[in-house]
């Protein structure tokens, strides 16, 4: 793990609201010469720390599809029956996101799908698999309140 400054911590920030800056204004922005700026961004990019740059889609422009997160309880717990769930997960579109959890449930996921129609064939899709899924609670998101990927500069050590 590097170590990062202030400059370092505000070129991410800087980075997370608009990944399609161009060096020059990245630069003025942080307070750099574009080549000192430039050279921090590689290292930040070499370390892994900037994964890749990406674009925020509009859902509403897209046709409004349904934003629905889904607990999951597994049947068994043994290394292998974590592993094949996870791998399942890997290789549906449709989940964006999953995070194994500590405590009463297994896994948190979240997909986008057409619309709760889709969502339930999906899960049909996923029992029928047997990937060991036991149990699961679907929560569909009737509006977004703050819908974020971004780092907070405050979490950063």
């Amino acid at each position: 793990m590097i170590k990062l400054d202030d400059r370092d911590l505000k070129i991410l920030a800087v980075l997370q609201q608009d990944g399609r800056i161009p060096k020059n204004q990245l630069a003025e922005r942080v307070h750099l010469s574009p080549t000192a700026c430039w050279e921090r961004l590689k290292r930040l990019e070499n370390a892994g720390i900037i994964e890749g740059y990406g674009a925020r889609l509009s859902l509403a422009k897209l046709g409004s599809p349904a934003i629905i997160f889904m607990q999951v309880e597994l049947g068994s717990h043994r290394a292998e029956d974590f592993e094949r769930f996870e791998k399942a997960v890997r290789a549906i579109d449709e989940i964006t996101e999953c995070w194994a959890v500590g405590g009463g449930v297994d896994y948190f996921l979240k997909l986008v799908c057409r619309g709760v129609d889709a969502y339930q064939r999906k899960v049909d899709e996923m029992l029928a698999a047997d990937i060991g899924l036991r149990r699961y609670y679907t929560y569909v998101v009737t509006k977004p309140v703050k819908n974020s990927d971004q780092i907070p500069p405050s979490a950063i050590e």
